[in-house]
């Protein structure tokens, strides 16, 4: 009987138990380890980005054509209040923003160096010198799953990682899958799906480390969240329980035997 209650407990004691290996990052790192190009990143533009976009140049006279300004008015007097503050641009469904004097530019497919030079060069033909910054004001991303505070989070420098992007979450739970993290992309109509390995130094060669503008990051939950989702309250309190009496049971056989 020893014998029996010997073996339940020691199945019941190591199937719950997890290796840290189960729950570390980047498993295969060392310190000698180095990652080359990363920085070199830059986004593309696609379609329904919002973006602002500033004409400056040494005549601000000149530039001021250039830059729409938005205020609000009040229903009731007609009149506008607040001051003034600078027009945001979407890009349509042809993948153009409408520019003033200048008209349709298609900046879909650029990335902010190449939509600057664009935009200066179009410029040129108009006023001296001109400078163009260009900031995406809509650069969302959305985390679900099993991490600690899912939502939709704003990338203020439009450039964020999947690591960022999950320390923004507040972390995967213990019940994360670290090994299956699902990527979700749609850029101009169409979708892709990238599996990462949060576990394996390959997340930093990833295609997706560097999300993009809508990108949702879904954490799938791990076995144990799984199969603790189909035991009900009842069903666990007894399985606690029975485990507890096999516990003194066990307890109780060994000091018998030995007295």
């Amino acid at each position: 009987m020893k014998k029996y209650f010997t073996i339940i407990f020691a199945i019941l004691l190591f199937t719950s138990c997890a290796t840290k290996e189960d729950v570390v990052y980047f498993n295969g790192i060392n310190s000698s380890d180095n990652s080359v190009g990363l920085d070199s990143y830059s986004p593309t533009y696609h379609i329904d980005d919002e973006l602002v976009i500033v004409v400056n140049a040494i005549d601000a006279e000149a530039a001021m054509p250039f830059n729409q300004f938005a205020v609000a008015y009040s229903s009731d007097t007609r009149m506008a209040e607040g001051r003034p503050r600078l027009q945001t641009y979407i890009i349509n469904a042809d993948g153009n923003v409408q520019m003033p004097v200048i008209g349709d530019v298609k900046l879909a497919g650029l990335n902010r160096a190449q939509a600057v030079a664009l935009l200066e060069g179009k410029l040129k033909d108009y006023i001296k010198d001109p400078i163009v910054n260009i900031r995406t004001v809509n650069y969302k991303i959305t985390v679900l799953g099993e991490v600690n505070r899912p939502g939709t989070y704003t990338a203020t420098n439009e450039r964020i990682t999947l690591i960022e992007a999950i320390g923004m979450a507040g972390d995967l739970t213990i019940y994360g899958e670290r090994e299956n993290v699902l990527v979700i992309q749609d850029y101009d109509g169409k979708k892709t799906y990238t599996r990462v390995n949060l576990k394996s130094d390959e997340l930093f060669n990833s295609p997706v480390y560097y999300l993009g503008q809508n990108d949702v990051v879904y954490v799938e939950p791990n076995q144990t969240r799984s199969r603790g989702s189909s035991i009900g309250a009842a069903t666990a309190v007894i399985i606690s329980v029975v485990g507890i009496l096999i516990s003194v049971a066990t307890l109780v056989v060994t000091v018998t035997n030995n007295n």
